[in-house]
């Protein structure tokens, strides 16, 4: 292999950083209310974007979500809740303490009514616990789209809560003038700045309905942060959660369950798998979680392959490995190096989210995916690797002529993509061989590696 009169760029001596925002905790603003009353829509026209999961019948939201909002140059962080029911029984109920957890936490509560409605018995309610709780209260009648229902809406002066303020967060009516009194009302935001660390890195926490991805977040948090239920599709939004593992913190992302077939879903639930696929984007690092009791299915192969197309690091979670008996054990090691075999570089932990069995494992599985996937294998290297395997084992003739890999430079980290310069085309096979091989001498488990090639273009010969 020669490098001909290839320039060899010193990639090595890169080191790009990226910008991340001051770690000082941010005020918190609280969107509380009873069921569909408008809080996702008030919290989308908030953010200024369609994040939070939006329908038109109650019990969308299910968790408290949180998002990061800007307004006239200040920071502060939104919190989207459940409806806030007092009368709720079983999982309205959950959803309704996950609602007022929020409202403990919160430096600013706005409370949000429905000025079409008026103020209900349960609006009364909420509104007497809001009066407790000496926090400041930001009354908000929503769906104010005329002046009409704005006259009606000071009706609700009767909460004791104060001025109504009266919005339309689907249309964004007077939503600015809102946003002005939750400035006055939020403590001083922190200010921001920028530095050579990053944040703490992202965990996206990805599998198909009730394989407890929930209960994963619960436990590495140490509390009831998500709702956990035997029904499937509890978790509609992401959530986000910082906690302290292994002396670090990170960010872990829970996300809806991934269904059999995008075409089968409607209304909130697809706009949740739209959610699903953005969190996984803007994560370093995904866990997919797998069912151990039950065989592995083509929806989780599915996941798998997802998280593979976005290119970022990989842990597979086997959970509920407590219900799988010795014999059970012994097979399913077999059954998935059989039905994984596209991707050994798997890194793979048996764990329980209900008992906590091997949750230590978890964390050094991440670090492990994460170097794995930001690993730059110096140019030097890498070319006296190829030197001396291709010499081994030449690439297959092809049309009567055996191709040369003239240079090789890795392009990229996260995730690390090689380029090979060559003088013809490498048959699928080579190139799987070959990264194979780089797996084998330079490691990257639990990271996808790319490898491409550039064709020599030929020289064309001058007349003289």
């Amino acid at each position: 292999m020669s490098t001909g009169n290839w320039v060899e760029a010193d990639l090595d001596e890169l080191d790009v950083t990226e910008e991340t925002a001051d770690s000082t905790p941010l005020p918190v603003v609280a969107i509380v209310g009873r069921p569909n009353v408008g809080k996702s829509t008030l919290v989308n026209r908030i953010i200024g974007r369609r994040e939070a999961v939006v329908e038109d019948v109650p019990g969308v939201t299910r968790d408290r979500v949180t998002y990061e909002a800007n307004w006239r140059g200040r920071r502060f962080t939104v919190v989207d809740t459940g409806g806030w029911d007092p009368d709720a029984t079983g999982m309205n109920l959950r959803i309704a303490e996950q609602a007022q957890i929020a409202a403990e936490l919160a430096d600013v509560i706005v409370f949000v009514v429905d000025a079409t409605v008026g103020a209900t018995d349960a609006d009364e309610i909420v509104g007497s616990i809001l009066r407790q709780s000496g926090k400041p209260v930001i009354l908000t009648a929503n769906k104010v789209d005329n002046q009409q229902i704005e006259m009606e809406a000071a009706a609700l002066w009767s909460l004791g809560l104060g001025e109504p303020h009266a919005v339309s967060a689907l249309h964004g009516r007077s939503s600015g003038d809102l946003l002005d009194v939750v400035l006055e009302a939020l403590p001083e935001t922190p200010a921001v700045t920028f530095g050579d660390k990053r944040g703490p890195a992202r965990v996206a926490l990805l599998g198909k309905p009730n394989v407890g991805k929930s209960s994963l977040l619960n436990k590495l948090a140490g509390q009831e942060r998500v709702l956990v239920d035997p029904m499937a599709g509890t978790t509609r939004d992401p959530v986000d959660e910082l906690i302290e593992l292994g002396d670090k913190t990170w960010r872990f992302v829970d996300t809806a369950g991934i269904r059999r077939r995008d075409r089968e879903l409607q209304g909130a639930d697809f706009y949740a798998a739209m959610r699903t696929r953005a969190a996984l984007d803007r994560s370093e690092v995904a866990i997919v979680l797998i069912d151990a009791s039950e065989p592995l299915t083509e929806q989780d192969l599915r996941i798998i392959s997802l998280v593979i197309e976005s290119g970022r690091a990989m842990v597979v979670a086997f959970n509920k490995w407590d219900l799988v008996d010795e014999d059970r054990r012994y097979y399913l090691e077999r059954e998935i190096d059989r039905q994984l075999v596209r991707t050994p570089w798997a890194l793979r932990v048996n764990i329980s989210a209900l008992t906590g069995r091997h949750m230590d494992r978890l964390v050094p599985a991440l670090e492990k995916a994460l170097d794995s996937w930001s690993t730059r294998v110096p140019t030097s290297r890498l070319n006296a690797f190829l030197t001396d395997l291709v010499h081994a084992t030449p690439p297959p003739v092809r049309s009567g002529k055996q191709p040369k890999i003239l240079f090789a430079t890795q392009a990229s980290t996260e995730p690390p993509k090689f380029v090979l310069f060559t003088s013809g085309w490498l048959e699928d096979t080579y190139r799987r061989f070959i990264e194979r091989r780089i797996r084998e001498e330079f490691g990257f488990a639990g990271s996808p590696i790319e490898v491409t090639m550039k064709i020599r273009e030929k020289r064309q010969k001058k007349d003289r």
